[in-house]
């Protein structure tokens, strides 16, 4: 039996698919139709603005000049050519990784090939993580890390949990950069047009009196569009999550357990349906929105009372 030799019964028909080693659909377009080709236009509907809403077994047929009913001799589902469109997107992983400059060097050069993918396929941010991706490129990439990994004197748990966190990285990155470029897009301008206007809006909005750190922060210049140009704003996370790691190397930081959820804990699960748990969190929540009415009124207070001191300036 060869080393991936399998049947349907074994693993979902989407990773069967993924691996090849699902069986051909026994009747249809084979010729002129396969899963490599739907896949293909399904990706080029996502990556031509639509995203995932984009595509459908409709869309993608149409794509193709097939029925819908072609399709799904190939793929049962949705969900399946979602999967199968992500493995895809993913790609191999880069081959220069060690370049003989050491771990954090290679594992700094993936970090940032796992962002650009996010730029490529911006549609792979809404594909919801369930697990571990055990299709052959989602594989091929963790290896890719563990390997870069691989002369720290760390166990596999840790290595695991460093890949973790520059994936975090990464992912925060790409939805914050595709929500500015989807912003920018919307206007007909640029990610710095974008920039411009949210400064616009603070300096009309954001006093000193309110919110002092944030004002002190903005007068400074923090959000200014050419200190953000000028360096790069998400390089700073990435930078620390490895010296983290450098200094848990070197003993500075020891590491400990993992520390775990609160919300994952059965019995905090449990308690949270408790009636008086459920009546406490009840009046928070009432007290967190009559503080937002406060603030609320103390803000056109505060306005009023500017509006008629500066009446006062002018009449005096």
């Amino acid at each position: 039996m060869d080393e991936h030799e399998t049947t349907d019964a074994d693993i979902p028909r989407a990773i069967a698919l993924a691996w090849g080693v699902a069986a051909n659909p026994s009747r249809g377009p084979k010729r002129e139709l396969s899963i490599e080709r739907i896949v293909d236009a399904a990706i080029e509907l996502a990556d031509e603005g639509g995203g995932l809403g984009a595509v459908s077994m409709a869309a993608v047929a149409g794509r193709l000049g097939f029925t819908p009913m072609s399709l799904y001799r190939y793929v049962s589902a949705k969900d399946d050519l979602v999967q199968l469109m992500q493995e895809r997107g993913m790609g191999v992983p880069p081959e220069d990784l060690d370049q003989g400059d050491g771990w954090r060097a290679g594992i700094e050069r993936w970090a940032r090939a796992t962002s650009a993918l996010y730029a490529e396929h911006p549609w792979m941010l809404d594909i919801p993580i369930t697990g571990t991706g055990v299709t052959p490129n989602n594989l091929a990439w963790l290896d890719a890390a563990l390997a870069v990994l691989e002369p720290l004197p760390f166990d596999d748990d840790r290595k695991l949990s460093v890949v973790l966190a520059l994936l975090a990285q990464g992912r925060f990155e790409g939805t914050v950069l595709r929500g500015y470029r989807t912003a920018a897009a919307d206007a007909g301008g640029t990610i710095d047009d974008v920039g411009s206007r949210d400064n616009a809006l603070m300096a009309q909005l954001v006093t000193a009196a309110e919110f002092p750190h944030v004002h002190a922060a903005f007068v400074a210049g923090a959000f200014a569009g050419d200190d953000q140009a000028a360096e790069d704003p998400f390089g700073f996370g990435f930078s620390r999550v490895l010296d983290g790691v450098e200094a848990a190397l070197a003993g500075t930081i020891v590491p400990g357990p993992a520390v775990r959820s609160e919300s994952s804990d059965p019995l905090d699960r449990e308690a949270a349906r408790d009636p008086k748990v459920k009546d406490a969190v009840k009046a928070r929540r009432e007290a967190e929105k009559a503080l937002r009415e406060a603030r609320k009124r103390e803000r056109e207070q505060l306005a009023n009372a500017r509006e008629r001191a500066a009446k006062a300036a002018a009449k005096g």
